[in-house]
This record gives C-alpha cells, sequence and structure tokens, in this order.
C-alpha cells in the first residue's frame, strides 16, 4: 500500500470521527497497520477473527463512540454471522474497509475466492458496498461510509484494490 493511500485511509478515518480500529493484518495493507498503531488519535485492537472483530465494532458503536473494521475481503465469510445478528436484528452497523484479494489483476491462485465470493456475500447480505481503486476517492468514500451507515443503522464495505494496494 503506497504512503499516500495509507495517509488518506488515516485522514478518511479521523474526519469521521473513527477512535477504534479492529484489524486482523493481511498483506495488501501491511502499511497501514503500523501507521495505526503509531496514531494517537486511534486506539487499534489487533483480532484473531473477522468475526471478533465485527462485535467488538458493535460494542463501540453502542458505546456512543465509532469504530472500523480493517481486514482482507476473505474475512467477510468469517464475519456473515455477527453482521447478520447486529445488522439485521439489531440495527448496530459495522463499517469494514478490505483489501481487494481475487480482484482482476490477481497473481496469487489462492486468493481468486476471495474476490469470487465478496460481491454476492455483500449483495446476500444486502450491505452496500464501493469498490475504490483510486487514491483519491479514497475519503470520499470513507466519509460517505459512515454518513449512510449511521444514518442507515447498518453496515457498508469499502473495498480497495487497483493502485492503491498494488
Amino acid at each position: 500500500m503506497k504512503q499516500g493511500a495509507v495517509d488518506a485511509v488515516i485522514r478518511g478515518l479521523k474526519a469521521a470521527g473513527v477512535s477504534v480500529v479492529c484489524y486482523l493484518p493481511d498483506s495488501l495493507f501491511k502499511e497501514l497497520y503500523p501507521a495505526l498503531d503509531a496514531d494517537p488519535d486511534i486506539r487499534t485492537i489487533p483480532v484473531t477473527n473477522e468475526g471478533e472483530g465485527a462485535a467488538i465494532c458493535g460494542g463501540v458503536f453502542l458505546s456512543g463512540k465509532r469504530a472500523a473494521l480493517v481486514m482482507e475481503n476473505s474475512g467477510l465469510r468469517a464475519s456473515i454471522e455477527p453482521l447478520a445478528r447486529m445488522g439485521l436484528g439489531a440495527g448496530i452497523p459495522v463499517i469494514m474497509l478490505m483489501s481487494y484479494r481475487g480482484d482482476l489483476g490477481e497473481n496469487n491462485w489462492w486468493a481468486i475466492p476471495h474476490g469470487i465470493t465478496m460481491e454476492p456475500l455483500l449483495n446476500a447480505m444486502r450491505i452496500p458496498y464501493r469498490v475504490v481503486r483510486k487514491e483519491d476517492e479514497i475519503e470520499t468514500a470513507i466519509h460517505d461510509a459512515y454518513e449512510w451507515a449511521y444514518a442507515a443503522y447498518y453496515h457498508v464495505a469499502i473495498a480497495l484494490s487497483g493502485e492503491i494496494v498494488r
């Protein structure tokens, strides 16, 4: 991930009022995690799986603060149950910032299923999402995601791909 994209993500999260970020590291965002950890305005919580991260983000919402779940898109499969319970059952939004493994241009065979399943799963869960491939669109996408999620009381996903992660 290029430094400009890292900076844009952090600016976008801060502008949206995010004070907690849960993450499960992946290699496409490897430059982002130390920058998040070093930021004095953001508390980071590394998690053991993405479902745990979704649940923590839901708890942060209930405390009146804003959180983000940062993960590889494969984590969507691991977090479906907590997302369904919180979003569909209780109106507790989780905003996800995902690397888009398996998008066109992917050169790792093991990542292709992540791309094949991400959008159908988001659609099945009725989770709006935006695929962002240009650095100058990151902050707007984060802003729009938080505006919508907090108006709708439902989840939103942003998938970063293209020049942002390559």
